[in-house]
Order: structure tokens, then sequence, then C-alpha cells
């Protein structure tokens, strides 16, 4: 395996573990705090948001597989997260008891910020990687 490709799987394994790590936050939030439809709001929108990053590696890594074949790739895109994500809106509307849609809205944008903090450490870690060489 390429140092890249090494590098991709690295990266994207470290993302799903810092989105599970804030889930089972967000559960412990849950089974703590007294805001019950602000906690499940988020654990809905970051469940929903977990399954947008899975969904957006495996398209990069299918595109990556067809770059490096020479050929084509068909995936879904930004169709399916926007579904998954209008799906995460539908049911906290519906079960307003619930969820609160504006914890459910910031939960959405959870993997953007796991992402930020990756990159953050990824890069703190080449950099003295290079440091002490």
């Amino acid at each position: 395996m390429p140092d890249s490709q090494q590098q991709f799987q690295l990266m994207t394994t470290r993302q799903r573990q810092w989105m599970l790590y804030l889930l089972a936050i967000l559960f412990l939030g849950w089974a703590i705090l007294p805001y019950e439809t602000v906690t499940l709001g988020l654990i809905l929108g970051a469940t929903f948001s977990f399954f947008n990053l899975w969904l957006m590696q495996r398209s990069i890594n299918l595109l990556g597989r067809a770059a490096a074949e020479n050929r084509g790739a068909k995936t879904f895109g930004s169709f399916s997260r926007l579904a998954a994500g209008g799906l995460a809106i539908l049911i906290a509307l519906q079960f307003n008891n619930y969820f609160h849609l504006i914890a459910v809205i910031i939960g959405l944008m959870t993997t953007y910020v796991v992402i930020m903090i990756e990159f953050i450490f990824s890069t703190l870690e080449t950099s003295l990687r290079k440091r002490g060489e």
C-alpha cells in the first residue's frame, strides 16, 4: 500500500474514532444532564453526521481507486448526504417533544469540526516529525 494510501486510511480511521468518542460523550451527557431534548438532538444530528462522514470517506476512496485505475467512478456524493441531513431534520420535526431542532442542526455539523480537529493534529504531528529529522 503506498504511503499516501496509508495516510488516508489512518486519517479516516482517526476521524471515525473522534466521532465515536464524541457520540459516547453525548450519550453520557444524555444520561447525566437534565437537558434531554438538547442532548438527544445532538445525538441524532451527530449520528447522521457520522453516517455522512462514512459516506464521504467511502466516495473519496472509490474515486481514488477509479483515478488510479484510470476509469470513471459513479457515486451519489452530496445528494445522499443532503438526504440524510434532511431525514434527521424531518425526524426532529416529527418528534419535537424528544429532539431539539437547533441541537440536531448543530449535531449535523460535528463531522466538519472533527475533520478540522484531525487536520490540526495531523499537521502538528507532521511538523514535529519533520523537526525531529
